[in-house]
């Protein structure tokens, strides 16, 4: 059983909810592609999605309406919503601000399942394995998001014999001077070496980049806000 939200139901215009007035709702990144979570709206939910530009989601677990991002900071702007072609599920297309699941992952799809449960529909419950090689957003941004947790993680508990330690131990002075090193690797490696050392030294950067910015008190996601601001 469906409703639609008015009483054309000859509207192709018009969300189709299901018995519990529910329609999914899968949020893609809509710079890279990646999709990021599932969840459910109804009728208000929809409305306050739509009046603020960020996704709210009806919790069935809780039975209340759900504000992505507004405990944890992580929130979805929302670029563009479609609907598939009977009307039954969304696609919203978000810039998000930070990972989109509850585990700290940019994607809550991160665990790929057995090859062979796959292809024959077998096997139990079919668990999720989790070992394994991280899918193309995953490489893309999720491994940033992982190390700058580490990152973090060092700052505040500074582990004996961990180099990052070591750096925040240091001070600003010295995290600086790192970044202007690793810099100039980058510069020499791009200018007289191969594509594999230059990569190894942009990750050299990348990787004190974000030490500088743990440091500071800021994110990554700062400088993604930054980066579609200058793209707007």
């Amino acid at each position: 059983m469906t409703e639609r939200v008015n009483t054309d139901a000859a509207a192709s215009d018009s969300p189709v909810f299901n018995e519990r007035g529910l329609i999914p709702a899968v949020l893609q990144d809509a710079e890279t592609g990646e999709v990021l979570m599932v969840a459910w709206m109804n009728r208000d939910a929809l409305r306050l999605t739509q009046e603020t530009g960020q996704a709210h989601f009806w919790s069935r677990s809780r039975q209340t309406l759900w504000h992505k991002g507004a405990t944890s900071g992580n929130f979805m702007n929302v670029r563009e919503m479609r609907m598939d072609c009977d009307g039954d599920t969304l696609l919203v297309l978000v810039d998000p601000e930070g990972p989109a699941c509850h585990t700290g992952r940019q994607s809550c799809f991160y665990r790929a399942l057995d090859r062979e449960r796959r292809v024959s529909g077998y096997g139990g419950k079919g668990e999720a394995a989790s070992s394994g090689s991280p899918g193309a957003g995953e490489a893309r941004r999720g491994i940033l998001d992982e190390l700058f947790a580490v990152i973090r993680d060092r700052k505040r508990k500074r582990p004996a014999g961990s180099y990052t330690s070591q750096l925040f131990d240091a001070g600003e002075d010295e995290i600086l001077k790192k970044v202007g090193e690793e810099a100039m690797e980058v510069m020499l490696a791009a200018k007289g070496e191969g594509d594999e050392r230059l990569v190894s030294e942009v990750a050299d950067l990348a990787y004190h980049l974000l030490v500088l910015l743990a440091w500071r008190g800021l994110e990554p996601v700062d400088v993604a806000a930054e980066l579609r601001t200058r793209r707007r």
